[in-house]
């Protein structure tokens, strides 16, 4: 009888993907590091430009702290320039061009310029997540620019963006991150037996990311024969993109500088044949000895403690996956005591391939969608400006700049943003009314926007959480610039973005819906089948068989993730990507079993026929299944 119950009350609390996603929030320990700099970022900058009388300058350093902010996520340093570094840049530029078009254009030249910036900066948002955030802050702080006329100059204001985010920046590159100085003091032979005191914290993030990866590694083949082996595989090719990435930063030199950089980049080259073992035992199916995943966790744990890989149990070798994994160890240990491999494994993109990214289906649909959400936006505000709707608010920002991160799919589905945000915006504003009135003004405001600041970090784990923060920020700084109580204002300027978004983005465009997902896909399927050729070609070049793996596993889970997006929405709009998930099924197990193939190769020369066959399946289900991908739910 219990067994006929328990589904049923399962069935009963289900809610649809939509609603469910509105409600889910990420977990995690809260990032003391991140909520420390946010504390140092914008508050003490306004307050330097308070007492120096230039407030409108410190208003402007404040917001710029803050979009770094909400970019300031876990990681490693070198990658942190990227995620801030280009945004602010980006930033600035649209600053810049806000500025001075506000000045020089009426409503309706502003409003197409407007248009045709959400155009481009939709489009290069396609191309991954920096450049999203690089979209994201041009429009916004273009908004901002011409919807909030400063009394400075235009040129001094993009200055104090930049120093604004740039402060934020320092304090990412210059402040230890709590617990990296552990271990750190170590005796030194080569002194006289005298302390070697080497702080050194600027790879925290890296070693947090290679360790991360063994621990996958150890993890997987825990899981070799069970149903979580699935998902720890998945676990694995996140753990690799994190550490691949964490390495892979911007760098003054081409290649590391460092011994301790070099020695990282070896540890992190070691771990690949170890997953590439592992993959090929869960593809297997084949249950392995226990001691197996202890090599892999000593060797996590030496590059924790920045110490040598010592003695590693070799497993059994009975098997060629065995085999591989026993020769990876042995790999590992040598690349762990020598740190000589600097190859991360990375194809860089190429000019040709980023334009085919922003002009392809998926970066014309997200252009049009920002371009349309942008500029109808800014009309409407532009209207309401020159009808003085806001009676003694001059400042119109607010509504193209709410639409800008309504209309971002990388910030979640459609509903599920403009639910969060609706409602973020309406328990902000409220909760600043209640502060503003009864703080002194400005140090009250000036030390509320020091609290918002190093809330984001931990409010950035649920969009609409967030979006409570950044409101009383914000309207925190605009009051402190000598705008009046803007609370009820802001209401209604969000409740009609998100009446704006939710009609444009529900709106027919040419061609097939879901270009996002299916552009993901053909990526993704493109990668597959170069990884498959190589293997199959019998090639010698290793390392290429890696870099070519690495691809095939990232676009996948690139493809995943936009799968999983696009499922959350409404029915009208998740039902353009049906099909989309065991397409990218299909995929993962193509992948995985050309890595067995791989493997086996590498031991025997030769393929059984489990592996010809499978590979023949999977190929003539992919090509049975491609075809169904929203087929019957498409524009013409």
């Amino acid at each position: 009888m219990s067994r006929t119950v328990r589904p049923a009350r399962r069935v009963g609390l289900a809610l649809p993907p939509w609603i469910a996603h509105a409600l889910r929030a990420q977990r995690g320990p809260v990032p003391w590091s991140a909520v420390i700099r946010g504390a140092l970022a914008g508050g003490p900058l306004l307050l330097a430009a308070v007492l120096a009388d230039r407030a409108s300058l410190g208003v402007v350093a404040a917001i710029a702290a803050m979009l770094a902010g909400i970019n300031d996520r876990p990681g490693s340093r070198r990658t942190s320039v990227r995620r801030i570094g280009v945004p602010a840049l980006a930033g600035a530029v649209g600053l810049l061009v806000g500025t001075y078009a506000g000045q020089h254009l009426g409503a309706v030249p502003l409003t197409l310029v407007l248009t045709g910036l959400g155009l481009v900066a939709g489009g290069v948002s396609s191309v991954g997540t920096v450049a999203s955030g690089a979209g994201t802050q041009l429009l916004v702080t273009t908004a901002v620019g011409a919807g909030m006329p400063l009394p400075d100059p235009g040129w001094q204001s993009v200055l104090a963006f930049l120093a604004g985010a740039g402060w934020l920046l320092a304090l990412r590159l210059v402040l230890p991150t709590p617990g990296s100085l552990t271990g750190d003091f170590r005796l030194d032979s080569r002194l006289d037996s005298r302390f070697d005191f080497r702080l050194d914290f600027r790879f925290d993030g890296e070693r947090a990311a290679v360790a991360e990866v063994y621990d996958a590694v150890a993890a997987l083949l825990d899981a070799v024969g069970t149903e979580q082996a699935v998902a720890r595989r998945a676990a694995l090719t996140a753990a690799l993109d994190h550490a691949q990435d964490a390495l892979a930063g911007p760098r003054l030199r081409r290649r590391a500088a460092s011994a301790a950089e070099r020695r990282l980049h070896a540890q992190y080259a070691a771990a690949l044949p170890l997953g590439e073992a592992a993959t090929a035992l869960a593809w297997a199916e084949q249950a392995v000895p226990a001691r197996a995943s202890e090599g892999p966790r000593r060797l996590a744990a030496a590059v924790r403690g920045s110490t040598h890989a010592g003695p590693l149990p070799a497993p059994t070798r009975t098997e060629p996956a065995l085999r591989a994994l026993d020769d990876a160890l042995l790999h590992a240990a040598e690349a762990f005591d020598r740190g000589r491999s600097r190859d991360l494994h990375t194809r860089r993109r190429s000019v040709v391939s980023l334009a085919r990214t922003v002009l392809g289906a998926g970066g014309r649909e997200y252009g049009l969608r920002a371009g349309l959400c942008f500029g109808a936006s800014a009309a409407v505000a532009q209207v309401l400006h020159h009808g003085h709707w806001y009676g003694s608010h001059q400042h119109w920002y607010w509504l193209p700049a709410t639409a800008v991160f309504l209309v971002k799919p990388d910030l979640g589905p459609l509903v599920s943003r403009v639910l969060c945000r609706a409602a973020g915006t309406v328990l902000g504003a409220l909760v600043f009314a209640g502060f503003a009135a009864v703080l002194p003004r400005p140090e009250g405001l000036v030390a509320l926007v020091a609290v918002c600041g190093a809330l984001v970090p931990v409010a950035a784990r649920h969009f609409a959480a967030q979006t409570t923060v950044v409101t009383v920020l914000v309207l925190a700084l605009v009051m402190v610039g000598g705008e009046p109580q803007a609370s009820v204002s802001r209401i209604g300027e969000t409740l009609l973005a998100c009446a704006i978004v939710l009609v444009v983005g529900h709106l027919p465009v040419p061609g097939q819906r879901g270009g996002r997902v299916r552009a993901r896909i053909d990526v993704a399927d493109a990668a597959a089948h170069a990884y498959l050729a190589h293997v199959l070609g019998e090639s010698d070049d290793r390392a290429g068989r890696w870099t070519l793996r690495r691809e095939a596993y990232r676009t996948l889970a690139e493809a995943r993730a936009a799968i999983a997006l696009a499922a959350a929405e409404l029915p009208a709009l998740a039902r353009h990507s049906e099909g989309a998930d065991e397409v990218a099924a299909v995929l993962e197990r193509l992948v995985d079993t050309t890595t067995a193939c791989a493997v086996h190769l590498d031991d025997t020369g030769r393929l059984t026929p489990r592996h010809t066959d499978r590979l023949a399946g999977l190929r003539d289900e992919l090509a049975e299944r491609r075809g169904r991908v929203g087929r019957h739910r498409t524009l013409a």
